[in-house]
């Protein structure tokens, strides 16, 4: 027989998952809300957000309300980078097609796998981090999806693996979390790449605040919302 504590693990366990359907659930509202072009990037950073202070702080406020909140609080900035990526991708994915050349296409598959670990990470950073701008975000999620790359290759071998079994068997489930998985991978990447992060700042440093911010890449604190 289960004893409590079982018990309680496992409504743990199910009150988590329940929280990442509803953050795909939000998801797909915010970037519908937005006709795909307005509301990809801002929905992309909100689930990001959330992720990022749930998983490094445990904080879990009401998922509605927070998200809409970290969908407002850079919405042109997110937006902006969600055009970018998605341009990049296309022209990218076009050249793979189109290119006669071997050399050309095989250049252009590194390409389109750089601007996929860009993309798994930028929004984290912009999330997370005191990084401002619109390059400085894109050179920092390349840096971490690099320096981490073990943990990157794991993750997306778990979500690769899961998504086709989902897509074989349960492929109503895939549409319930099919963002929120690879978003919560990212989310335990980047928490142990940001705790190395916050280790790694020496105490004896004054705060620094985001607006501010050098090209080192800090973490900061409780200024996502």
């Amino acid at each position: 027989m289960f004893s409590f504590e079982g018990f309680m693990r496992i409504n743990l366990f199910l009150r988590n998952v329940y929280r990442v359907a509803y953050l795909n659930i939000l998801w797909l509202i915010g970037t519908l809300a937005g006709l795909v072009v307005f509301g990809i990037g801002p929905a992309s950073y909100a689930m990001a957000a959330y992720i990022d202070r749930w998983f490094r702080h445990g904080e879990t406020p009401p998922v509605t309300r927070a998200f809409i909140a970290h969908f407002r609080a850079q919405f042109w900035r997110a937006a902006a980078m969600g055009w970018i990526l998605t341009a990049v991708t296309l022209i990218t994915v076009t050249n793979i097609f189109s290119a006669g050349d071997w050399l050309l296409q095989f250049a252009n598959v590194i390409a389109l796998v750089v601007v996929g670990i860009v993309t798994a990470y930028v929004f984290p950073v912009m999330a997370a981090t005191d990084v401002r701008g619109i390059v400085r975000p894109i050179t920092s999620a390349l840096l971490i999806g690099v320096g981490s790359l073990q943990w990157t290759i794991v993750a997306s071998a778990t979500v690769a693996g899961t998504v086709w079994v989902l897509y074989a068997f349960a492929f109503p489930v895939l549409v319930l979390f099919g963002v929120g998985i690879p978003a919560a991978a990212v989310g335990f990447v980047t928490r142990i790449a940001f705790g190395r992060l916050a280790e790694e700042a020496t105490p004896a440093s004054p705060p620094r605040a985001r607006g501010t911010a050098t090209p080192r890449l800090h973490v900061a604190r409780g200024t996502t919302e």
